[in-house]
């Protein structure tokens, strides 16, 4: 979905990059459908990313998308936001859930992630506003509360609370 929406976006906005990172098991088909779609010149796939160069790839983006079909969690939006980049997250994610700060579209909407992507790309104001949100919502984050419940629950199995 993510590659069909590239494609919408590239009919309006001539400029623009994309940047794949990551490897998994449809890896190969995501290229290959870039290459039929005839836009695998806009599409750069970085392979696996981490600690500095993934830190340099949130801050050099203009947004991060994450329109996956099942995200458990989902830290990597978390990490763009942490690094100044606002995020199209997938309503199935669970992350969704706890950000209030981020535009969330069905994975499989490709007119809705296209039309959010040019929206940022666009409206600098709202670039800037969900930007600024977002980073304040996640410098409240925390895993003190949850690591306090888990051990709550630990000390409760083996009888110390």
């Amino acid at each position: 979905y993510f590659i069909a929406a590239a494609k919408k976006v590239l009919q309006y906005e001539k400029d623009v990059i994309f940047i794949i990172s990551g490897s998994g098991d449809m890896q190969g088909q995501v290229m290959n459908q870039a290459a039929s779609l005839e836009i695998s010149d806009k599409i750069m796939f970085a392979g696996f990313l981490r600690n500095d160069e993934l830190n340099q790839a949130y801050r050099a983006a203009d947004l991060y998308v994450m329109p996956s079909v099942s995200e458990p969690f989902g830290i990597t939006p978390l990490e763009a936001i942490a690094n100044g980049t606002p995020v199209i997250i997938s309503k199935q994610s669970g992350v969704s859930e706890v950000l209030k700060h981020a535009l969330k579209v069905d994975f499989w909407d490709v007119n809705d992630i296209s039309g959010k992507i040019i929206a940022l790309l666009r409206y600098r104001p709202l670039h800037e506003t969900l930007k600024e949100n977002s980073y304040s919502e996640v410098k409240k984050f925390s895993w003190d509360v949850p690591a306090e419940k888990c051990i709550g629950v630990y000390n409760k199995l083996i009888g110390k609370g």
